[in-house]
């Protein structure tokens, strides 16, 4: 293209010169006068025929070849026209790309926005995910810790026993003696927290609360058969029968608020007598209500 536009503007140049040489005096004949000259010094003198077909054959080759600096200098400028046309499309087209790449690249950094303020807000409801999660295991933990000191106190709290006062199979009297006795029950049928001692006899509480206790006695007249219950020593209700023969039972109980450390225990009435044999006539029982704080 800049090729074209030098050689354009070369021709126009000579075009000028030339137009300029005519138009500043020089007619046609004093064109022909400084062609012959410059063709008498460069060839030998010839006839006048011979110069005048030489003038004519200049002219019209004067004029062929202006007619033909026209024509070229015509089709140039329709092709640099037609050049500036394209390169004003062109421009139009970059222009118009470039708007197209501005509205884009706007386009482009409002969705990185876009994403940052998604990303910035996933990571929040990630976090308050994670926090929630690590409150509610926080939470199970605790209710399991809960669950299991509960359990645990639930345990510490299952208090009952139960038992006989013989192991044997055969039938045997018990008194009568001349003082009180305590009565020690060896055939346990329940004995859950380990607070009643077969051994001695003696229930001892583990716990602060409120507890129910019964004894059940059995014997054979005309002799008295009891059994009284004590707490701590003292005496708090009996199970007594009496009549001049045939079989006797009785059985009584009582609810006793018991500090930890409390005994209850059942002593045999002095000058009385029970009946015990396989089947369990006389039993010791007892079991805690629930605690107090």
């Amino acid at each position: 293209m800049k090729g074209l536009v030098c050689l354009l503007l070369l021709l126009e140049t000579f075009v000028c010169v030339v137009q300029h040489q005519v138009d500043g005096g020089l007619n046609e004949n004093e064109i022909s006068q400084q062609l012959r000259s410059e063709d008498g010094r460069q060839n030998p003198p010839q006839t006048d025929t011979l110069r005048d077909e030489a003038s004519t054959d200049s002219q019209q080759n004067y004029h062929l070849f202006f007619t033909d600096i026209h024509a070229a200098l015509r089709e140039l400028t329709a092709t640099v026209t037609e050049q500036k046309v394209n390169i004003r499309e062109l421009t139009a087209t970059v222009t118009e790309q470039k708007v197209n790449i501005r509205e884009l690249t706007a386009t482009v950094t409002e969705q990185k926005t876009i994403n940052r303020a998604l990303e910035t807000r996933l990571r929040e409801q990630q976090t308050f995910i994670l926090e929630e999660i690590n409150k509610k295991n926080d939470e199970i933990s605790n209710l399991t810790l809960s669950q299991v000191e509960l359990r645990k106190e639930n345990r510490d709290r299952e208090i009952a026993f139960s038992a006989g006062l013989m192991k044997s199979d055969s039938g045997n009297y018990i008194g009568p003696f001349t003082t009180e006795i305590t009565l020690t029950y060896r055939n346990v049928f329940t004995n859950i927290g380990n607070a009643y001692n077969p051994i001695t006899g003696v229930f001892t509480a583990p716990l602060k609360g409120a507890y129910m206790f019964r004894v059940s006695v059995f014997g054979v007249g005309p002799t008295p058969a009891s059994a009284a219950i004590y707490k701590n020593g003292e005496h708090v209700v009996i199970a007594y029968a009496y009549q001049a023969q045939d079989r006797l039972n009785s059985s009584n109980g009582v609810v006793l608020i018991l500090e930890v450390g409390d005994v209850v225990y059942v002593r045999l009435w002095s000058r009385n007598r029970i009946y015990d044999s396989d089947n369990n006539l006389n039993t010791f029982s007892g079991f805690l209500l629930f605690p107090l704080r």
